[in-house]
């Protein structure tokens, strides 16, 4: 079965083959001249129709799926394993994790086993299908804790999908920072891209894609604040860049943050996420308690938590 999914926000001002590369970061040895040459066998189709060329533009909503026998040969199959989950919501369309700093999301070529998706689909199952096996609805870093949400089959994907690049869903994190965040709030829209010095980072550049984050301070301490941030749109590291460039890094972040941070990884939690569920369409809130490292961090820091 071919590997399908919907453009989101991020994908805008991405070419096709880039849109590709982001979405199926898991396949081994993926790289942007093997997507190209899978366009050119007609391998990849965009709304159901063969994708003309690598460097078309995408809409957000557009459904891509990539197929053939050399994309799936090349996609080795995550096996189940029995992990020990703590799960904050479940019905029959989805499932809501509260995922623990520390764990990579979904397996690649450097891990491939003990991921956090290993354990969902020891959890949920594989699925006999493709049509009905778990998907991931987005990502979080390694080091990042928080909500995670798990679609059960294709057609909850799809449509919470439609629904996260319709602008439906809200995802809230809490970070604590280094300095004073002035004002109190307010919106970062420093444009996004890939660091030209090393392709693992991103970096505010003039040609980056438009990126959008709405912050509001919650606690301030002597020298650190903890900040309520709302992802406007969804760029890779954008919450860690934009606060970091803004000259408020993220404690304990050892790619953007201060040289000799101790603490032991980057003090981001995705809090709340809400959306109207995909099924139903009734409002669906998602909450994770931050986890007892931030608790503690903060306590150290003297910043209060919110109440709300």
């Amino acid at each position: 079965m071919p590997r399908s999914f919907t453009a989101d926000r991020g994908d805008r001002t991405l070419r096709l083959d880039q849109v590709i590369l982001r979405h199926l970061p898991e396949v081994p040895r993926i790289s942007r001249t093997k997507v190209q040459r899978w366009i050119a066998a007609g391998l990849v189709t965009v709304n159901g129709r063969a994708a003309g060329r690598p460097a078309v533009g995408v809409a957000v909503g557009d459904e891509i799926a990539v197929g053939g026998e050399e994309v799936m040969a090349e996609r080795a199959l995550p096996k189940p394993e029995a992990q020990a989950l703590d799960v904050l919501f479940e019905d029959d369309a989805l499932l809501a994790l509260n995922k623990p700093a520390g764990v990579v999301v979904h397996p690649s070529y450097k891990h491939a086993a003990g991921t956090l998706f290993n354990g969902i689909l020891g959890y949920l199952g594989q699925g006999s299908t493709s049509d009905d096996t778990p998907r991931l609805l987005h990502r979080l870093d390694k080091d990042t804790s928080g909500v995670l949400l798990v679609s059960k089959s294709l057609v909850v994907h799809r449509k919470a999908q439609r629904t996260m690049t319709a602008g439906l869903a809200s995802k809230t994190y809490l970070a604590v920072v280094h300095g004073q965040p002035r004002p109190g709030s307010g919106a970062i829209t420093f444009p996004l891209g890939g660091d030209p010095r090393d392709r693992r980072r991103v970096a505010v550049r003039e040609d980056g894609s438009p990126s959008e984050t709405r912050y509001t301070v919650v606690a301030r301490g002597e020298h650190a604040a903890l900040v309520r941030c709302e992802l406007i749109t969804g760029r890779m590291h954008q919450i860690r860049v934009h606060l970091s460039a803004s000259g408020w890094p993220i404690v304990g972040d050892q790619v953007y943050g201060r040289p000799g941070d101790t603490f032991p990884r980057q003090a981001l939690h995705a809090w709340r996420l809400t959306l109207p569920h995909p099924a139903s369409g009734a409002p669906l809130a998602l909450e994770a308690p931050l986890p007892e490292d931030l608790t503690e961090l903060c306590d150290t820091l003297v910043l209060p938590l919110p109440r709300e």
